[in-house]
This record gives structure tokens, sequence and C-alpha cells, in this order.
């Protein structure tokens, strides 16, 4: 009887172990204690693109602040909206595509230089990121930048390494549509 104990004490943690890393993840569940925040930038990733700085913000507003395409509805759903700041949920595939992560952030636009982003609920306690738009040679020059914090010492430390490559790839894939769509927009007579 004794074994049947321990081995569901041990079937109950490996539960809710798992349940608490599918929770983390995915950003059901949001893990902000406020005790041994360390922080770690993210970025820098520039991309220049053959396109005006006006047309290069519209692509990146356009989810946000107009209609969005079907594509992007599957991805960005704006929950309230201002004049220059929206609340968005963010959803982006994980594990393969097995899973999906939902962050919750805000963004601000200030036209036609800057968008900024910061974290309200999502895997870690809190990123804030930006967009920088300035005009260049050849178009634009979209900066991206950022900073990523976790809790709890090294292990918030080591969540954080695996949280980072994963959020910084999905920007890099970001900069790389927005790229696509402008010079696309631009080209057009």
């Amino acid at each position: 009887m004794v074994w049947i104990g321990a081995l569901t004490g041990a079937v109950v943690t490996g539960t809710g172990a798992a349940a608490g890393y599918l929770g983390l993840v995915t950003g059901a569940l949001a893990l902000d204690v406020g005790v041994g925040r360390r922080t770690r930038p993210l970025g820098l990733q520039t991309v220049d693109i053959a396109a005006p700085r006006e047309v290069v913000f519209d692509v990146i507003a356009q989810p946000y602040l107009g209609r969005a395409t079907r594509a992007m509805r599957e991805k960005v759903l704006v929950l309230e909206r201002g004049s220059d700041m929206v609340l968005a949920a963010h959803h982006t595939p994980v594990a393969g595509g097995r899973l999906t992560a939902t962050t919750v952030e805000t963004v601000r636009f200030t036209r036609p230089e800057r968008v900024d982003f910061r974290l309200v609920r999502g895997p870690v306690p809190a990123v804030t990121e930006s967009f920088t738009l300035t005009e260049h040679e050849s178009g634009t020059r979209l900066v991206y930048e950022g900073e990523l914090a976790t809790d709890l010492w090294r292990a918030g430390q080591w969540w954080g390494g695996l949280v980072a490559p994963r959020w910084e790839a999905t920007v890099a894939a970001s900069l790389a549509t927005v790229g696509q769509e402008a010079e696309r927009r631009a080209a057009l007579p």
C-alpha cells in the first residue's frame, strides 16, 4: 500500500510539473513574483527596407490600427484599441507547431518613427521592445531592440535563456515579412 501512495504522489507531481511547463510555454501561466529579477537584452536586429518610412510604418501598424488580413487575424487579436495604442493578443506556434503561445502586449505607435511593445502577460514577467524607423539611403532602416526579464534568480535566468532565442527568432521572421510587404507596396504603381 505504501508503494501505491508513493506512485500516486509521483504521478501527481509529474502531472503538476508538466502542466506548469505547458502553462509557462503557452503563456497561460504568468509567473511574476518580483523576486530575483534578472534582465537580458533582446536584439539588436537591423533590417534595411527599400520602401519609404511611412509605408513601413503602415505595414507594421495595419493589423493593430487598421483592417488585418486573414493571415494576420490568426496571429494578432486586438482586444482594446485607442488612437495611438492597442492591447493585443499575439498567437505564436511553439514546440514544432503542436502548441500555441499567447502573449498579451500593449503596442504604442509614434508615427512614423517608432512602435513600442510592452508585455502584459506571457511566458516571462516582463518584456519591453521597440521598432525604430529611420530614413536611410535605400529607403528605411528598421531597428529592433528590447529587454526580457525573468524572476527567481538562476532558475529564471535559465528560463530566459530558453525563451529569448525563440522570441528573437519570431521577431526576425516578423521583420522579414514587414520588409517584403513594404517593398511590395512601394513597388506598386
